[in-house]
This record gives C-alpha cells, structure tokens and sequence, in this order.
C-alpha cells in the first residue's frame, strides 16, 4: 500500500509540473507496486486519470482559463473515441496494448524533451481534423489507459486555435471526459469476464495523485522546468524499456 501511495504522489508531482505526461505512469505503478493484472491496471488506470484530470480541470475553470466550446469539440469525438479503443482493449492480449503502451511512452518522451513548439495559434479552427484528432487520441486513451494530454495540448493549438494559457485547463477537461467513458466500457466488459476491480487501490491513488499535483504545482513553480522536463524524459524512456522487457517480451 506505501508503495501504491509513492507511485500515485509520483503521478501527481509529474502532472503538476509539466501539465500533461504524468498519466502515463499510472499503468506502471499499478502493475509493478500493485501487482495488478495489466487488464485491469489499463482499466484502472483511466478511471484514476479521470478524476485526477476532472479535479486539475474543475480548479482550471474556478480560474476561467478552460475554454469550454473547444472542451466539447474535442471531447464528443474523444469519448467516441476512447469507448471504441476500450471495446478493442477488452477483446486483445495485453500484451498487445502494452506493446501500444511502450511506443506511446517513447513518443511522449521525445515530446517532452524537445518541450512544446506550439507556441502561436491559428485563427481558423480546423473542424474535421479536430475531429479525427479527437477520435484518434481518444481511441489511444481507450486502448492503453493514458490520458493523452501531451497529444491534446498540441492539437488544441495548433488545430483548435486555443491560447496556450488555456490548452491545459481545457485539456485536463478534455482527458476527463473521454477517460471516464474509456473506463465504463472496460467495467463492464472485465466485470462480466468476473475481474474484480479493486476500489480502495483506485480511490487511495486517485487522492494521492490529486495531492501530489498540488505538490508539483509548488515544485514546478521553484526549479527549473526545462531540466525537469528533460529528466522526465529519460525517466520514461528507461520505464518504457521495462516495461517492454518485464511484460512484452
């Protein structure tokens, strides 16, 4: 249980600092400090990355920096998105999606270390390809159980024209939604296979987890981001290599 508890303030210190990324641990520390079968610990995943990314959102919108039209542009299509990635989840080995899970973890690490480039948005929102980024991403979330957010923040402003002040309240709005419906789809697929979820395991990380983003938050404010950030980096990189090594291979 402490070590469950390290591994959520550990998610929750990453997703205060950097905004998005911190999710991505989530899997691991439910399969290697819980010892959770990793259908469940994808499943589980979501629904603690929902109610981490709603509370990050909720304070977001108390602030008034989500913007709540481009929160359901991209969020309908993510929901859409991620019940069908958690119908195609429930139905594979899992050891296909965390095949899935490692390339992601790779991706976002050469995300995090280059650091966000959007810098500028655009005037014109481009509806269809919001859409099927929406879609895409949220077939992602549904398949693997992350959140996305380094892929949502991009796209909400260089295809939705979102200000970056508001791309990470709207996106942890985002994250939410479609994390939640990825997650009543895997309930009730698992749950009528006669998996067991284990609700003290989600409810002890998930407050953990919104602690720790308190914390992070606090952290981010004093050191460095940009060394930080590449630390993250290289800390996903090893992590997606034990994964790969652990339960893949």
């Amino acid at each position: 249980m402490i070590q469950a508890i390290i591994g959520a303030i550990l998610i929750g210190l990453s997703l205060g600092i950097f905004g998005s990324g911190g999710s991505i641990l989530t899997v691991p520390v439910l399969l290697y400090l819980v010892n959770m079968p990793a259908n469940l610990a994808i499943a589980s995943s979501l629904l603690i990355v929902a109610f981490i990314s709603l509370f990050g959102g909720l304070l977001s919108a108390r602030k008034k920096i989500v913007s709540w039209p481009h929160v359901w542009l991209f969020g309908i299509p993510g929901m859409i998105g991620a019940y069908a990635g958690a119908w195609v989840g429930a139905a594979v080995d899992s050891r296909i999606q965390l095949l899935v899970f490692v390339v992601l973890m790779a991706i976002a690490s050469v995300m995090m270390w280059r650091g966000r480039s959007a810098s500028e948005t655009l005037k014109d929102v481009k509806v269809v390809r919001v859409i099927i980024d929406g879609l895409v991403v949220g077939a992602i979330t549904g398949f693997v159980g992350v959140g996305g957010g380094f892929l949502i923040v991009p796209a909400l402003v260089l295809l939705g024209g979102v200000p970056m002040v508001l791309a990470i309240g709207t996106s942890l709005m985002v994250i939410a939604l479609k994390s939640f419906v990825g997650f009543a789809k895997y309930f009730t697929a698992l749950s009528a296979q006669g998996y067991e979820f284990d609700w003290t395991i989600i409810a002890i990380i998930s407050v953990a987890g919104i602690f720790g983003s308190y914390a992070g938050a606090w952290v981010g404010a004093r050191l460095p981001r940009q060394k930080l950030q590449k630390a993250f980096a290289v800390f996903l990189i090893l992590m997606a290599i034990f994964v790969l090594s652990q339960s893949v291979l």
